[in-house]
């Protein structure tokens, strides 16, 4: 077993090998692609095109293989749930004919926002309890980051409005952390995302239905 992981990590070492330096940090193919494909998944996301989740899944992808390369295997396993939420968003809004941003958003129902918050809490604990055994660097907010963003991935899914105050949410913690870990640019990259965020939320806004019209799925 640890044959092959080592052979993983020696085969993408060129994904985290530093090919120039800006302001003072070394960046790689993995940062510039993760960078990337992060921009443009969120930019589509936010005009509601379908296409956000081929570039969700490639960003994941990417991010996966990066943490593998580095043994943040942890980390390298919550891009596979990632993976696998979007491919479920692609085929949802496939299966909904909801490919384009004029079509359909839906609002939470009343009591939906509470059932959320105690499912974030169910994963929370769990999270940090496994990524404490594995020595991550920040086990409380890594997990919270992480137990929103699964929340948030599945309210996207579903095309409902809600899921942006879910995103700005995980912007707000997360640019604060990647400054604390002397990341500069990852956390200009999440201030990026929050902007995108608001203006996900206004232009859905714009298309939301009536709930007596349609319900969230």
């Amino acid at each position: 077993m640890n044959g092959a992981v080592a052979r993983w990590t020696t085969a993408l070492a060129w994904l985290t090998h530093p090919v120039y330096v800006l302001a003072g940090m070394p960046m790689s193919w993995g940062d510039i692609a993760g960078f990337l494909t992060g921009i443009v998944n969120v930019w589509l996301a936010a005009r509601a095109h379908v296409w956000n989740f081929h570039f969700g899944i490639l960003n994941a992808a990417i991010l996966g293989l990066v943490f593998l390369q580095q043994r943040l295997f942890a980390d390298a396993s919550l891009q596979v749930v990632f993976i696998v939420l979007n491919l479920r968003g692609l085929l949802q809004w496939r299966a909904g004919h909801t490919v384009r941003e004029s079509d359909p958003v839906f609002r939470l129902r009343h009591g939906e926002h509470a059932m959320l918050v105690l499912a974030a809490g169910a994963l929370y604990f769990p999270l940090w309890w496994v990524l404490g055994l594995l020595k991550g660097s920040a086990p409380p907010i890594d997990a919270l980051i992480t137990s929103l963003s699964i929340v948030a991935q599945w309210l996207l899914n579903r095309r409902v409005l809600e899921n942006w105050g879910w995103w700005i949410v995980i912007d707000l913690i997360s640019v604060p952390l990647y400054l604390s870990r002397g990341l500069p640019l990852i956390a200009a990259l999440y201030v990026v995302f929050l902007a995108l965020c608001v203006q996900g939320f206004l232009r859905w806004r714009r298309h939301v239905v009536p709930q007596g019209e349609a319900a969230a799925a």
